[in-house]
């Protein structure tokens, strides 16, 4: 259903691009611990001999590290399920302005922690900044969906992921000694959020609101109907209109669904379990256990320099993301998700290969390098991007918000285990910790194939629709049996 705003225009780039600086805060803020690592608990310990005469204790400063890493995920947890409580009163835009006070706040944490001789600072900053990201990862995907005409919707959501991993590398550079990486330095590279935070607060007031929030949670027609004249770039925006009136009459029917609600409704049970095991799919892939702690990976994969490797690994990420960006409208949502799932399960056992003969063999330092790139190439093409938006695409107006609250508690909260984990576990595991992951990864693969819909280049209706009648059977003429839930008919 491709209106005649099918096409990109000045107001949707502006709208767009203010939007995603949220997510190049939240890559950023992933990436940015992994570098300097060495500097920081070189401060830690430090200030701990200043304050009690002796050095911190081997195990205090792995638990202090892996709190610093993963306290960021808590103030996940608690941002992303606060979202509901901002868009629906505030809206899409203002929700998004306003959370950026969190980010100068976290900034002025972090970038003082070392003049004030105080890691607390430090950890409470990381902790702040986590609020941030939790919000942004359900203000972001849910603005960029409402604004995006149907036909450019996979796209453009995958910028999210886009404007994350960008955040990742931009992180890894400056995370260099030469750069901000250094002993002196590391407080204004942990500081430096506040640069992209004062961007979006001078590029979003120029940004519309969703017009979907105008029509539908505010009931002002005409504003709605401007806004997206500006952002179609066409005077005639009735299928437009018309699309979220039918989805507005159909929320006058289903009123505005509580989290409770979303597991007890038939209705909703099935696309909520998907939500939830695809945000698990991105997490549990092991891909963070790469990003958190890529640099030591690299160094006991024998690679010579291995903030280099890191650097990489971010680069092939990016690249990655974007071819994503291009094939996400051809090849659709649920092949792209199973193709790179089964990738980076072959990738893991490549990478437990590498790791277990490197002893034996040194060319395997080699092999581990192409293992640990083909695993975030495979990350970028489903698991990557896709479950941060189809959240938005399997759920009306109605539930989505609450939805969102759920999908992105359940990605952090598993966010948070595997980076409070992974040191451990490798500790026990050694080289055949990405078994796990390998075998999480088939268990993911499964249940994609046999569950998860293909949403490509439908209305959020007739997706909503699909799951209103059983998510299987024969739907109605304009989706007939397109819901593959056994999967029997399905191509991969």
């Amino acid at each position: 259903m491709e209106s005649g705003g099918g096409k990109m225009t000045a107001q949707l780039m502006l709208a767009v691009g203010g939007a995603v600086l949220g997510s190049l805060q939240f890559g950023y803020n992933t990436g940015v611990i992994n570098a300097p690592q060495k500097v920081i608990e070189e401060f830690y310990n430090y200030t701990w001999y200043n304050r009690y005469g002796e050095y911190i204790s081997r195990g205090t400063l792995t638990t202090l590290w892996s709190l610093s890493v993963s306290i960021f995920s808590v103030g996940g947890m608690i941002g992303s399920f606060s979202v509901g409580l901002f868009v629906n009163r505030f809206g899409r835009r203002n929700s998004m302005l306003m959370s950026n006070s969190l980010a100068f706040l976290a900034a002025a944490l972090m970038g003082f922690s070392k003049i004030a001789s105080s890691f607390e600072m430090l950890v409470l900053g990381r902790f702040v900044i986590g609020v941030y990201s939790g919000l942004t990862t359900g203000f972001v995907p849910m603005y960029v969906g409402e604004v995006s005409p149907t036909s450019l919707r996979g796209a453009l959501g995958t910028l999210h992921q886009l404007g994350i991993v960008v955040g990742i590398l931009i992180a890894q550079v400056f995370g260099m000694d030469l750069i901000m990486g250094s002993d002196s330095l590391w407080p204004l590279l942990l500081g430096f959020i506040f640069v992209p935070a004062l961007a979006q607060c001078i590029l979003l007031p120029f940004a519309p609101e969703s017009p979907r929030f105008l029509l539908i949670n505010r009931n002002e027609e005409n504003k709605a109907k401007s806004v997206l004249k500006k952002l179609r770039g066409t005077t005639d925006v009735s299928s437009d209109l018309q699309e979220m009136k039918e989805e507005s009459r159909q929320m006058m029917q289903e009123k505005k669904v509580t989290i409770p609600e979303l597991f007890r409704s038939p209705m909703y049970r099935q696309p909520i379990l998907i939500a939830v095991i695809l945000q698990l799919s991105q997490q549990l892939s092991g891909i963070n256990a790469v990003f958190y702690y890529s640099t030591s990976i690299f160094e006991k994969s024998g690679v010579q320099q291995p903030v280099y490797a890191t650097i990489g690994s971010g680069v092939v990420n990016t690249a990655f993301t974007v071819v994503s960006l291009f094939v996400v409208e051809r090849a659709g949502r649920r092949t792209l998700h199973l193709v790179g799932l089964a990738g980076m399960a072959g990738c893991a056992v490549l990478m437990t290969i590498a790791l277990a003969l490197l002893e034996q063999m040194a060319w395997m330092s080699y092999l581990s390098i192409i293992a640990i790139f083909g695993f975030v190439a495979f990350f970028e093409i489903g698991p990557g991007p896709i479950p941060w938006f189809i959240v938005a695409e399997l759920f009306s107006q109605g539930p989505r918000p609450a939805a969102f609250a759920v999908a992105g508690l359940s990605n952090w909260t598993s966010n948070f285990i595997v980076g409070m984990s992974f040191q451990y576990i490798e500790e026990v595991c050694g080289p055949y910790v990405f078994i796990i992951f390998m075998v999480l990864l088939i268990l993911f693969f499964i249940f994609t194939y046999f569950k998860v819909p293909e949403t490509k280049g439908r209305t959020f209706d007739e997706i909503a629709s699909g799951f209103r009648q059983g998510g299987g059977g024969q739907s109605d003429n304009k989706t007939p049996d397109e819901f593959h839930s056994l999967g029997a008919d399905s191509q991969v």
